[in-house]
């Protein structure tokens, strides 16, 4: 596995254990719907959350920035088509988690709750 293949894994593993430890249900991971996919989706009180986690080994600006407007596309249509397919008792939300380190150094998480709104269609 390439090494920035290695750290996204370890980053998403990080994502898991925080959400597990702070309440959420982990209903799947690594979901791919089309060309699309979803890091995580989870459940936690009244909602289903789709979580993005962006990794990197330095640089809490750039995985950030690294969720974009394409980005965001791909998650919401991803996170439609999830919706459509099951009957879903709760609202939903899109979540972001920065993970900034590396497996053999320190790191720091960093979780956006409901970081973005997904855009309106225009046809």
């Amino acid at each position: 596995m390439a090494r920035h293949n290695e750290l996204g894994a370890w980053g998403e593993r990080l994502a898991r254990e925080y959400l597990i430890s702070k309440g959420y249900t982990l209903v799947d991971e690594n979901l791919h719907v089309g060309h699309n996919e979803l890091d995580i989706i989870a459940t936690k009180d009244k909602w289903m959350v789709f979580v993005e986690v962006k990794t990197r080994s330095h640089g809490l600006d750039e995985a950030v920035e690294a969720v974009d407007s394409r980005k965001i596309a791909r998650m919401v249509r991803a996170a439609d088509a999830v919706l459509r397919q099951y009957t879903v008792p709760y609202e939903y939300r899109f979540d972001v988690i920065a993970v900034i380190g590396t497996p053999e150094g320190e790191h720091s998480l960093y979780h956006y709750p409901d970081a973005f709104m997904p855009p309106l269609m225009t046809y």
